[in-house]
């Protein structure tokens, strides 16, 4: 489905609540999309951000759907299956907001359509197209050890599902990447604080050859930190995704440890992100983020989820 370079792309936004509106703006201001319009199933919501950034806003999902080529969908999670699986069966290229699904069995699904029409199918884990991640890439290599924390003052957006699929998830992402595999141990503990669901989370991965990653998520603490150290041999990896800063400390031949830091590029991570997916349309490439690799974060979520209800359940008698 290879388009031709000068081509404008007709995008569609579904769901404009506090994400949705910056796929909006970005999308309004590309020079290869023409921003066809939007829908959200708070009318009076969809009216604002049309007028906003001078689109039209459409009565229903099928009404978008019939002219647009392509759609950006940050519909709550509990709704990515059902929206999701209608944008693709219409045919149309998707970037689906993180989590791809609710769970696996609903992802596997997303994917088997998205293949079976033959379209774009991308997945919003934008932690990737974070300055301070792709500064850090570059020297990451076999790494043996990592700390993780991503803590959040609590807000009510995204208390539908649990930490685990709402922040964790975007460090499972990121570790699987940096790792390449996945791991043979989980081990996970978490609790309710101010919702009914899991709002804290802490997790110990172990993998085949002894390397270990641990990770904790919270949505209710009392400042932000996003935060990640891999260790390996020789060398030291901190990445800061909030401040957007990378160190990197290395061990010399002659023993000396000197630190590094690496240039940190200052771009919007959403616009990097959509930019990408739009490329990879026009040009017929694979996308940054494919889903098959977005399923595998959500199973391991499940697994992740699965231990801690074990656990609840053991301590609940």
């Amino acid at each position: 489905m290879a388009q031709k370079n000068n081509h404008r792309i007709r995008f569609g936004v579904v769901g404009v609540g506090y994400l949705g509106q910056h796929h909006a703006r970005i999308l309004s201001r590309l020079s290869n999309v023409e921003l066809v319009g939007v829908y959200d199933i708070d009318v009076k919501r969809g009216q604002e951000i049309a007028k906003q950034y001078n689109t039209r806003n459409f009565p229903s999902l099928y009404s978008l759907l019939d002219e647009v080529e392509a759609v950006n969908c940050a519909v709550p999670t509990g709704y990515h299956y059902e929206v999701g699986r209608d944008i693709l069966e219409r045919g149309k290229h998707l970037l689906l907001e993180k989590p791809m699904a609710m769970d696996s069995k609903e992802s596997l699904k997303l994917i088997e359509i998205a293949k079976d029409k033959d379209i774009k199918f991308q997945i919003g884990h934008i932690e990737r197209f974070n300055p301070a991640t792709i500064a850090a890439i570059p020297y990451i290599k076999e790494p043996k050890y990592a700390e993780v924390h991503r803590i959040s003052l609590f807000n009510p957006r995204g208390t539908d599902v649990d930490v685990v699929l709402d922040l964790m998830i975007h460090d499972i992402d990121l570790i699987l990447k940096f790792f390449g595999k996945e791991p043979v141990n989980i081990q996970a503990a978490g609790v309710s604080v101010i919702t009914d669901k899991i709002d804290m989370a802490n997790v110990r991965f172990e993998f085949n050859n002894g390397e270990v990653v641990n990770l904790t998520s919270s949505r209710a603490a009392m400042k932000k930190k996003r935060k990640m150290r891999i260790f390996q041999k020789n060398s030291y990896i901190g990445i800061d995704f909030m401040d957007r800063r990378v160190e990197y400390f290395k061990q010399e031949d002659s023993g000396e440890i000197l630190p590094y830091f690496p240039v940190v590029r200052n771009k919007e991570p959403l616009k990097e992100e959509i930019k990408s997916f739009v490329n990879a349309i026009l040009k017929d490439t694979e996308v940054s983020v494919p889903a098959y690799e977005a399923y595998r974060s959500v199973v391991i979520a499940e697994r992740i989820m699965d231990k801690i209800q074990r656990r609840l359940q053991q301590h609940s008698f």
